[in-house]
């Protein structure tokens, strides 16, 4: 059977790699996008995202999007508290519509992209393991399902630990510094009413030295918390989370001398608690010129979650990639040179950006750093 080609291949149905293939297709390109995920409902896309008016809302306006986007923000999602351990309000900044990072759900900004697309052109179900080059800019790339298919172009969309990264570069993320730990409160403003006025209407910065609570108000009502502290690499490995209690007294024991209001985001959680290590790729990462290959978002420029960049940059990659593809009819080269020579500088901005986000946040006279970036001094 001979083997399937695919003239222009993304690998990765995120943010990025959605907004690639929009751009595509409004100028008349045809993309083919693999995702591992059985479906789009495969996992929760939970979480919300700011989207910002310089990067983020940019690309979905070149991907024609931008009006039916404002029509799915979270109104009041703007709105910004920063409180101390003992939950006194240093900041209370509200949301009054003005602002230029208004907030969606991650899965509602999902949805728009993939609505926006040819059926057909995500390939669900389908894991890409591997590829290798073939000359002249032509990959072969390889699926644990054990088929393969060439390509003349291949995007690596494909997040944090990209498979398709090693074949422009050896950069691995490390280990942060800091571990999240994740929790839900459901139908905040009837069954956890105190919560709901701690976090307010947008987003909470709780701070101390080394830890804090960082959580946000979903559109559906929901709160989304962040538990973050500076720890080794391995203090995840030492809880059970398969034990929620258990593992709520493991994460709130170095909350020990907080407000009660602060810490009963995580001892009233509803569900299970989520683990995670932040990882970043180095600040200014960036490969040589590889025929027929490159990256865009997370599998470029993984970076800390500390200034809000990520999805933005995988966005607006996306948005820029795929212009630069149709300002280049039949030149591959040219389109991808173009698109580096302003990939790399930015996404090296913005991930330094983000490593001074992580000191500043966990200072050890947190909250003042993020009060004094608000104020203009930091």
């Amino acid at each position: 059977m001979p083997i399937a080609h695919h003239p222009m291949a993304v690998v990765g149905a995120g943010l990025g790699g959605l907004a690639l293939a929009r751009v595509l297709h409004v100028h008349g390109i045809e993309a083919a996008v693999f995702d591992l995920e059985d479906s789009p409902a495969a996992r929760t896309q939970g979480g919300m995202l700011d989207i910002h008016d310089d990067s983020g809302q940019e690309a979905l306006r070149a991907a024609g999007l931008h009006e039916e986007f404002l029509t799915l923000v979270h109104s009041g999602g703007q709105q910004m508290r920063i409180l101390d351990k003992s939950a006194v309000v240093h900041l209370d900044e509200s949301d009054d519509g003005t602002g230029g990072r208004p907030e969606i759900d991650r899965g509602d900004l999902r949805g728009l992209l993939l609505r926006s697309l040819p059926e057909g052109t995500v390939r669900w179900g389908t894991k890409v393991t591997g590829a290798r080059p073939l000359g002249d800019g032509r990959h072969e790339v390889n699926l644990a399902d054990g088929g393969r298919f060439t390509t003349d172009l291949l995007i690596g969309a494909d997040g944090a630990w990209s498979r398709i990264r090693p074949l422009l570069s050896a950069g691995q993320p490390a280990y942060m510094g800091v571990s999240f730990v994740e929790a839900d409160l459901l139908e905040a403003d009837t069954r956890h009413p105190v919560s709901a006025e701690v976090v307010g209407g947008g987003m909470l910065f709780a701070l101390d030295a080394g830890r804090g609570f960082l959580a946000h108000r979903e559109s559906d009502g929901s709160l989304h918390v962040y538990v973050a502290l500076k720890a080794p690499e391995e203090w995840l490995d030492g809880i059970d989370f398969d034990d929620t209690e258990g593992a709520k007294s493991a994460v709130l024991e170095h909350f020990a001398d907080w407000d009660e209001r602060l810490r009963a985001l995580v001892a009233d959680a509803d569900g299970a608690l989520v683990p995670r290590r932040i990882h970043a790729l180095p600040v200014g990462h960036r490969w040589d010129r590889v025929p027929g290959v490159t990256l865009l978002g997370d599998a470029a420029h993984l970076m800390s979650p500390f200034a809000g960049e990520g999805a933005n940059l995988a966005l607006l990659d996306g948005a820029e990639l795929g212009l630069a593809i149709a300002a280049h009819p039949g030149d591959v080269e040219a389109a991808l040179a173009a698109y580096e020579e302003r990939l790399f500088p930015r996404s090296e901005a913005s991930a330094a950006d983000s490593a001074r986000g992580a000191v500043l946040l966990f200072r050890e006279d947190a909250p003042r750093g993020l009060l004094e970036q608000f104020a203009g001094l930091g």
